[in-house]
């Protein structure tokens, strides 16, 4: 590639391309710096891909017009489903066809159950499949191995019998940990598989076969299907005996709930009545909801207060919004006057019993048990709305449409009087496509019709229905085949980094024991060969054999046996004591403590905690995670006018970068805004009277606003009215009164959070939306009442990018506002607009872009009363269409949506989580890369994206977006080869790992879901991850949950990376469970994220605490850990191999039983472990202070298999002087002891050797310990103490080889020098490398280490220096 050339063009500022003269033409790809430029080049590149697309789908139909009319039609979408296999038809009163049912008239397809599991285990699997984890540790299969072996009392096993123990002790402890954590699965599987469910009982649902039960449960009887089970019996008695049956009659008020405590006498307690003509718009929940709620002392009325009687007529409730139904006619489905069995009944059920097929009814506030197509619902409209927030962590509402031909289905006789078959698409992950075809028969023509069903009619599993009386629905998916359930994958069992790497270490000293044990087999074989000798005399019969070869084999097993312990078993439950310990320290850490949540960090998988210390890359999701899901309207452009006061986090972000941080004090600035607010809402309240602001919401500060609308003579005050008229009307948003005794405070419910903003904004300035009925709208302008009269709505959607309302105004007139991206917009003006007024809010929404804020432009225009007529009979046309539905929707709003005229731009700033930039610039300082991995459109995240700084205006931003894989890989490669030219080709050296930020030039990639998965296909995914992790930052934009996994796979695999996933919805488990470590972070009402996370906390900023410090200090301490463990067991096994060399290699213990026995269990573990618990090399303040550290965790410099053998090495250097010192010494000199007693025996050398061995390893992990603690001094003394207790004690035992042993050894001065000359010498080189590294070729912790304990450090980090030194 050659050089670049960076220009800037009108209205598209900041781009830079190629040198188009000097760089092949397939491969140019445009970047771009700052926030405007950048959101400008993500909208030209979906326009380009949209209308490639439309030229295919077109042309598609043409092509394919013959075809489709020789065959069952079905309708086609946009965007092709990605769903594989056969499709399932559902069939609601008709008889399934011969062809699907088997010779006893059964169905033959069978549908899973709607019950879900989550936990590894069940009662049956637990066992066997706990213990083939547990044994793909090496070490475990070699001390099975071994514990058999020790059985025979041919190898001369001390004692066979407790062999097994320690073996068996570490499978129960780690099965019980294992147990623990599933069992809290498994429970929170049975809350949700017994969750309360309502559904059409008495009615025969043709898809299911009368006994569902498999061969095992008909063999025993179990769950007869006539017979209702136990948990459907107790939840039917408890509801019955808690009054809230549900009577299903009609009184003409619609706003209040019925509810009828069951008759005690009733033989039929178990049945919600309901059957014949009684309407479901009766149906409510329990408690009452009328809105507002009307005291139960005084009786229903409309006199609350006077200035409310004006709206409380028209407004009342969503209920009288949502509950104004049609009258009941016999469109679509409905047959009235076929004849039912009136059998049909409401019951109460539990989410498991739900089949694919069964009616549901569902009510206000419950979630939804499965994925249902709706059928009917309360609102005049057929709309329902639910809330995602257990599945995107989302708060606004979504809203949902009941399919046309069922609409009007009111009651259960109805159900009975419908008859259809949906078409159903099989399942599949996708949460954002559905693609189905409801086919009947219209009873009152005879007609074959068929119906579109898409993702608009489908709820899904755990949303929650909102602002809805009822709805009814078809289950269509259940179980394991819902959307959520496919998305979430199965709960993996993670290993540690460092675990994995523990096998090599088994392996290498497997190969070492090997070794020894062949060598000594050999020795002694070819020994006992030998004749003549003095052992043919003296050790008659004490081979096992006659025979050499088996006398060397029985050697080589029973050296297994004696060698083992230079296998570590005690490393393993060590460990765990460790990583509990640690959780335990993050549990408490009151820096991760979350107020609001009463929630702690709370580990939910110990055996990770040092892969926090490692991580490289973080995928993230957005809303609820870096987001609060909430936005303010900061400003506003107004006629060329710019409105609104206040700092961006942008801003904020680029000011620190830019070392002026100072001016701009935080504050500083809220006392600066609250004086402006204050102003504003004075000026305001003297200019006209607002009853419905709320002054702690208000947003939009500017005292400018106030004083222009307060002039009656300037013209800008007529532009301002009817720029937030057009605020207050055109949205989609429904108003609520929460509180009946503050009866003008409104709140809104919306699809999104921009809405809900907008419309608030123009209520707190004097342009409150009041509410909406079924024709009108009707709103306050600075106090005057209005009402317009709703004629039409063309809805927002991702390509169209825009919102339409269509209203006739109290003069007449019939206006169309639109709002919309500004691109969007400004091609839709009309020819003469003015360029002034263009051009001025084009700039203002540019600098609104840069500052990180979300744009929409305003417009309006007024329509003639031919031309809207005309249209609306073209827009109802294509409204009703099948085939190509949504481009001939979209063509008929292109028929309307011109000629506009500018009124505005508004500019709302997505508020983020406390700390997140400053969270996410630590983390980069660290090395680690952040991945953006979000449903949200590209705009949106790229507007966040430079709001937390993790989009910067020095990045080159590459935006990809293709229609096909071609296009896909020429975008890739040229990013690539872009990225190439300017900092040379890709480097996978390890020790090159994690990036250093501002020491090159940084690249970012947004991409859109769609390329994404030609991306990741398998002929462009190691392309696409070669440009990626080149890149400092990556933004994918309407990924599927599914594609946020094999995201976070890729990076995991194919960089061989430590990975890290947070996210706070369902829709994030899927990454969660992938990623080597998953974060979930909780809800005000829960989260499913958190539930199968690894750490669950509040707050996306705990995450540089948790990794920076908790993780780096893990990682250190267990590397630490692994290394000496392997040590000190080399240290204690290679003086028995030393031994046998002067004993015919016979497989003779050196030491003492009791020795072999406590050596790891008493005497050396728990140093190690205090070294795995509580060591720290530098304090935590001074770890974040200085977070560029972790880089060595993501290199992995801590745990090498160079530093691996460096340990082993000074075992087996230390081995060769605590033997041979001893035996030179026992040897040479005096054979005495000084009570007379001679010096000659085993116990005495083996003793001395023992004791040796013991204190230099514990003295060798106390010279690798950074932080000495009171705990560090007792336990590493007192465990050389308690062997010397040891010693005292046992010696007073009658034993075979060890009486008065401390009477022969503890009197004699040589046996003490023996110890200490042994132990200085075995440690003087471990102390001389350490000091001349530390010295003379410190590491950054060394210095920084320094600096804590001897210089400056605390003071210039706020640490006074009354506090105690912790690292003395």
């Amino acid at each position: 590639m050659a050089g670049f050339r960076r220009h800037t063009a009108s209205g598209t500022p900041d781009l830079v391309e190629y040198d188009l003269d000097a760089i092949d033409p397939e491969l140019r790809l445009r970047a771009v710096r700052t926030a405007a430029s950048t959101i400008a080049e993500s909208v030209r590149v979906e326009d380009r891909a949209e209308r490639r697309k439309r030229r295919r789908t077109v042309s598609f139909f043409r092509k394919s017009l013959k075809r489709r009319s020789q065959k069952e039609p079905v309708p086609e979408t946009t965007v092709a489903s990605p769903a594989v296999g056969p499709r399932r038809q559902i069939y609601v009163n008709l008889p399934l066809p011969p062809n699907e049912v088997n010779h006893r008239g059964e169905p033959v397809i069978r549908y899973v159950r709607n019950k879900v599991r989550t936990s590894k285990y069940t009662i049956l699997t637990f066992i066997p499949k706990n213990l083939f984890e547990q044994f793909c540790r090496v070490a475990n299969v070699f001390f099975l191995l071994v514990a058999v072996l020790e059985i025979p009392s041919i190898f001369g096993s001390s004692s066979p019998q407790t062999a097994v123990l320690p073996l068996a002790f570490i499978l129960v402890v780690t099965a019980i940990r294992d147990g623990i954590e599933d069992y809290r699965r498994a429970i929170l599987d049975e809350e949700v598989n017994n969750s309360a469910a309502t559904k059409l009982g008495q009615w025969k649902n043709v898809n299911q076969p009368t006994d569902p039960r498999n061969w095992f449960e008909k063999l025993l009887g179990l769950n007869p299907p006539d017979k209702v089970t136990k948990g459907v019996q107790k939840l039917r008695e408890r509801e019955a005996s808690e009054g809230a049956r549900i009577v299903l009659n009609k009184d003409g008020n619609a706003s209040r709930a019925n509810i009828t405590v069951p008759d005690e006498h009733s033989t039929e307690p178990n049945q919600l009545m309901g059957a014949g003509e009684q309407d479901l718009e009766d149906v409510q929940r329990s408690d009452e909801h009328t809105y507002p709620p009307i005291s139960p002392n005084r009786p229903h009325s409309e006199d609350a207060s006077d200035d409310f009687t004006h709206w409380r007529g028209q407004f009342g409730s969503f209920a009288a919004y949502q509950q104004s139904i049609q009258s009941r006619s016999t469109l679509g489905v409905l047959d009235p006057n076929k004849r039912t069995t009136g059998m049909a009944r409401w019951e109460r059920t539990l989410w498991k019993k739900l089949e694919v097929g069964d009616i549901v009814l569902l009510r206000e506030d419950e979630q939804v048990p499965a994925d249902i197509v709706v059928l009917a619902t309360s609102d005049p409209d057929n709309m329902s709305y639910v809330e995602t927030k257990n599945l995107d962590g989302e708060t606004n509402l979504k809203p949902r449409k009941a399919a046309r031909a069922t609409s009007s289905i009111t009651s259960e006789d109805d159900i009975e009087r419908i008859a259809f078959v949906l078409d159903s698409e099989p399942p599949h992950q996708n949460l954002y496509l559905y693609h189905g075809v409801l086919r009947y028969t219209d009873p009152s023509t005879g007609e074959v019709k068929r119906e579109s069903v898409t993702i608009n009619e489908l709820l899904l599993r755990g949303c929650t229905l909102r602002n809805t009386s009822w709805i009814i629905g078809l289950v269509v998916f259940t179980g394991a085949d819902t959307k959520i359930m496919l998305n979430g994958g199965s709960t993996p069992s993670k290993r540690s980094k460092i675990e994995k790497e523990t096998n090599f270490n088994i392996l290498a000293n497997f190969v070492i024991l090997f070794a020894m044990c062949l060598a000594s087999a050999i020795a002694n074989g070819v020994w006992d060969g030998r004749r003549g000798t003095s052992a043919s005399f003296f050790e008659e019969g004490a081979d096992p054999s006659s025979s050499n070869a088996v006398n060397a084999i029985v050697t080589f097993i029973a050296c297994l046996i004696v060698f083992q312990n230079i296998v570590p078993i005690a490393l393993y439950i060590s460990i765990e004591i460790v990583k509990t310990i640690q959780a335990f320290f993050i549990f408490q850490d009151v820096d991760m403590y979350y107020k609001p949540f009463d929630a702690a960090c709370t580990p939910k998988t110990w055996n990770i905690s040092d892969d926090l210390g490692q991580i490289e890359y973080i995928f993230s999701d957005k809303t609820g995670t870096l987001t609060q899901n909430v936005m303010e309207f900061q400003k506003c452009s107004v006629n060329g006018v710019s409105y609104g006061a206040g700092i961006t986090e942008a801003q904020r972000g680029a000011a620190r970068r830019q070392g002026r941080e100072d001016a701009l004090d935080p504050e500083e600035e809220a006392r600066q805004l609250q004086h402006l607010k204050q102003d504003m809402l004075d000026k305001m309240s003297r200019a006209f009277r607002n009853r419905f602001v709320q002054p702690e919401k208000l947003t939009l500060i500017s005292p400018k606003l106030a004083e222009d609308l307060a002039d009656r003579s300037s013209e800008q005050r007529e532009h301002l009215i009817k720029f937030f008229r057009a605020l207050a009307i055109c949205h989609s948003v429904l108003a609520d009164r929460p509180d009946s005794t503050h009866p003008f405070r409104l709140e809104y419910k919306a699809e999104s959070p921009d809405e809900a903003a907008l419309v608030a904004a123009a209520r707190d300035v004097g342009f409150p939306f009041v509410q909406k009925t079924k024709d009108s709208i009707e709103i306050e302008v600075m106090g005057q009442a209005e009402r317009h009269s709703r004629l039409d709505m063309i809805e927002f959607s991702s390509t169209r990018k825009r919102m339409s309302v269509i209203v006739r105004n109290p003069n007449g007139q019939i206006v169309l506002y639109c709002k919309g991206a500004d691109s969007v917009i400004y091609q839709r003006l009309r020819p003469d607009h003015d360029p002034f007024l263009k051009e001025k809010t084009s700039k203002d929404m540019e600098e609104f872009a840069n500052s990180g804020l979300r744009t929409l432009c305003i417009a309006y225009r007024y329509l003639t009363e031919q031309e809207y007529t005309e249209w609306q009979r073209m827009y109802d046309a294509a409204r009703n269409s099948i085939d190509n539905r949504d481009e001939e929707m979209d063509r008929a709003s292109e028929m309307i949506e011109h000629s506009l005229t500018i009124l505005g731009a508004t500019a709302l700033e997505d508020k983020l989580q406390e700390g997140v930039p400053e969270a996410i610039e630590m983390l980069h300082n660290a090395g680690i890369k952040l991945w953006i991995l979000t449903g949200d459109k590209v705009q949106t995240a790229i507007e966040i994206g430079f709001s937390c700084n993790l989009l910067k205006s020095d990045m080159e931003i590459l935006i990809l977006s293709a229609d096909n894989l071609h296009e896909a890989r020429l975008q890739i490669e040229g990013g690539v080869n872009k990225i190439a030219s300017i900092l040379g080709p890709p480097s996978l050296n390890l020790k090159t790992r994690g990036f250093v930020p501002g020491q090159q030039a940084a690249f970012a990639v947004v991409i859109d879901g769609e390329t994404l998965q030609y991306a990741l296909s398998p002929q462009l995914k190691q392309l696409f991850l070669n440009l990626a992790t080149q890149c400092e930052t990556v933004v994918c934009c309407r990924v599927s949950p599914a594609q946020k996994a094999l995201v976070v796979k890729l990076v995991k695999e194919g960089r061989n990376a430590m990975t890290l996933s947070i996210g706070d919805g369902a829709n994030d488990v899927a990454m969660i469970q992938e990623a080597n470590v998953g974060c979930g972070l909780l809800g005000y009402e829960g989260s499913q994220a958190a539930m199968s996370a690894d750490y669950a906390f509040g707050q996306f900023r705990f995450l540089t605490k948790l990794l920076i410090v908790h993780g780096r200090w893990s990682y250190q301490r267990i590397a630490d850990m692994h290394s000496n463990f392997f040590y000190k067991n080399v240290i204690w096994t290679f003086p028995m191999f030393w031994f046998l060399i002067f004993n015919n290699f016979d497989a003779t213990t050196l030491y003492q039983f009791t020795f072999v026995l406590l050596f790891s269990v008493v005497f050396t573990s728990l140093p190690i472990i205090v070294l795995g618990a509580f060591d720290q090399d530098i304090n935590a303040k001074a770890a974040l202070a200085f977070p560029q550290l972790y880089i060595r965790g993501i290199r992995g410099l801590e745990y090498t298999r160079l530093k691996f053998w460096a340990y082993m090495f000074d075992g087996f250097y230390q081995s060769i002087v605590v033997f041979f010192i001893p035996f030179l010494v026992w040897t040479v000199g005096p054979p005495t002891s000084w009570n007379g007693k001679a010096i000659e025996s085993l116990a005495d050398l083996g003793t001395t050797v023992a004791v040796s061995a013991i204190v230099a390893a514990n003295t060798y992990v106390g010279m690798n310990t950074h932080y000495w603690t009171i705990v560090t001094w007792i336990v590493v003394i007192g465990s050389s103490l308690v062997m010397v207790l040891w010693v005292i004690i046992y010696s007073f035992f009658m034993s075979n080889d060890f009486v008065d042993e401390v009477v022969v050894l503890f009197g004699n001065a040589i046996f003490w020098f023996t110890v200490i000359i042994s132990v200085v010498i075995a440690l003087a080189p471990r102390f001389i490398v350490k000091f001349i590294r530390t010295s003379y070729f410190p590491l950054d912790k060394d210095i920084i280490r320094e600096m804590w304990v001897k210089g400056d450090l605390k003071d210039r980090l706020g640490i006074g220096q009354s506090r105690m030194n912790e690292d003395d």
